[in-house]
């Protein structure tokens, strides 16, 4: 057979059946491309169609929300849950409202969800969700409102054996909250399991809001120590200030280094001093301001509503805001700065261009289904504690996740040595350690 072909039919295949989903075909495109030297040495893969099967979801749902605002208006959003993958365990991934959310939007994100669980050798499949609501602005009666009536049509759909989601841009504490609640009510039964990025209180489990950042991070360090260096007295730039990013300055700072910018939607910020987090989580967790309210507050601190955080001379990124923000334009601004490493804390920031630049400068470049794969794994682990009715300690808890990242970055780098030429090639080691090992089980579990 001949692979490349093979890849190719794949491919051209996939983009006619899902014309206009350019994210999803961006990244399955990332991995089709590195599996050539899989295939070639397991060619029962190909004459069972697993590349095939893998770039086709098992299920996409797509569903009418309709909800009331606070003045009776009544409104209809679009709500999507596509379940991609089973082979290693319940569909896990998380869900997101933004209006930017669309059917190809939430495929790619399933699709990245499939490589980043097998990752963590953990045992969850791969799935993603959402819905193109925009909870900003919005009271929370409304939030509320919104999340019953997304959650009475999802719930069949559920199950802690069958589909665990959990939050992402849009959806945290609070609207896990209301969404577990009307599971419960319609369900009738407390399974702690179905949804994961709960409080603490109740089922959550310790350092799940810190996870993706921290694992970020962690991914970051280890990726270092290959070239004799850590964050002690580094100069790092993170894109982003929502969740992952905070969590990401913070263990920065932590590790010795000292995070000197980062942006939201209207610009970035620079604190040669380094950022201060209390002063950072307050205008963003509590005041849900701008960064320009910080540069207000903090002697010395700028805000720039023009160019780019990445123009910040700096050691390390960590992008952690959306997919495709960091373009060919700030890769080169970036290696001309003389960045040391690049760790992708959001998912799929960096255009495939932008890869390629720092591929070619030998810079250090974890992807996201690597760098940020904390988030997934910590999850998995809070469903470890709901099975057993069991709560870990926040320290036991970031132990078994710094474990699962050095694990992760081991595991890419051993495959990259094995399938490619450079243990540095995280792309091809992450892409094709995922593949491996939901490819075993597909072709184990037979035609499904």
């Amino acid at each position: 057979m001949d692979v490349s072909a093979h890849l190719e039919t794949a491919y051209d295949t996939l983009r006619r059946r899902d014309p206009g989903e350019t994210e999803f075909h961006q990244a399955a495109r990332e991995v089709l491309h590195g599996l050539g030297p899989v295939l070639r040495a397991h060619p029962e893969y190909a004459r069972a169609r697993i590349v095939e099967r893998l770039c086709e979801p098992e299920r996409q749902l797509i569903f009418r929300v309709p909800w009331v605002d606070d003045q009776g208006t009544v409104r209809v959003n679009r709500g999507f849950r596509v379940e991609f993958n089973s082979a290693l365990g319940p569909y896990k991934g998380g869900l997101r409202f933004h209006p930017s959310v669309n059917l190809g939007i939430v495929k790619f994100l399933g699709f990245e969800q499939i490589f980043k669980n097998a990752l963590t050798g953990m045992s969850i499949g791969g799935g993603k969700g959402g819905s193109d609501f925009d909870p900003k602005g919005r009271s929370d009666g409304e939030v509320m409102r919104f999340c019953q009536a997304f959650m009475t049509e999802l719930y069949r759909h559920l199950g802690e054996h069958t589909d665990v989601p959990a939050g992402d841009i849009g959806v945290g504490a609070r609207e896990i909250g209301y969404l577990f609640g009307q599971y419960k009510r319609i369900t009738n039964r407390y399974e702690a399991g179905v949804l994961t990025g709960k409080p603490v209180g109740w089922g959550g489990s310790h350092a799940r809001t810190e996870a993706t950042g921290y694992g970020a991070v962690y991914f970051a360090r280890e990726m270092l120590s290959t070239r004799g260096h850590d964050f002690d007295g580094r100069r790092v730039v993170v894109s982003g200030s929502g969740n992952v990013a905070l969590y990401a300055v913070e263990k920065v700072h932590a590790l010795g280094g000292r995070v000197v910018a980062c942006s939201d939607s209207s610009g970035h910020l620079v604190d040669e001093d380094g950022l201060d987090l209390d002063l950072l989580k307050e205008v963003k967790e509590v005041r849900r301001a701008r960064l320009s309210v910080y540069a207000e507050a903090k002697p010395g601190a700028r805000f720039s509503a023009r160019g780019s955080v990445y123009d910040v001379p700096c050691d390390v990124v960590l992008p952690c805001a959306t997919q495709n923000e960091l373009g060919r334009q700030d890769a080169v601004a970036l290696v001309k700065n003389g960045v040391l490493a690049v760790a992708e804390g959001a998912n799929m920031p960096c255009t495939p261009d932008a890869v390629e630049v720092f591929r070619d400068a030998r810079v250090l470049f974890g992807p996201g289904k690597a760098a940020n794969a904390g988030g997934v794994a910590t999850s998995a682990l809070e469903m470890q504690q709901n099975a057993s009715r069991d709560s870990w300690t926040f320290e036991r808890t970031e132990d078994r996740l710094a474990a699962i990242m050095g694990e992760v970055h081991a595991r890419c780098r051993a495959t990259a040595e094995t399938y490619g030429e450079d243990a540095d090639d995280y792309v091809l080691g992450a892409n094709t350690a995922g593949f491996l090992r939901v490819a075993e089980a597909m072709l184990a579990q037979g035609v499904v």
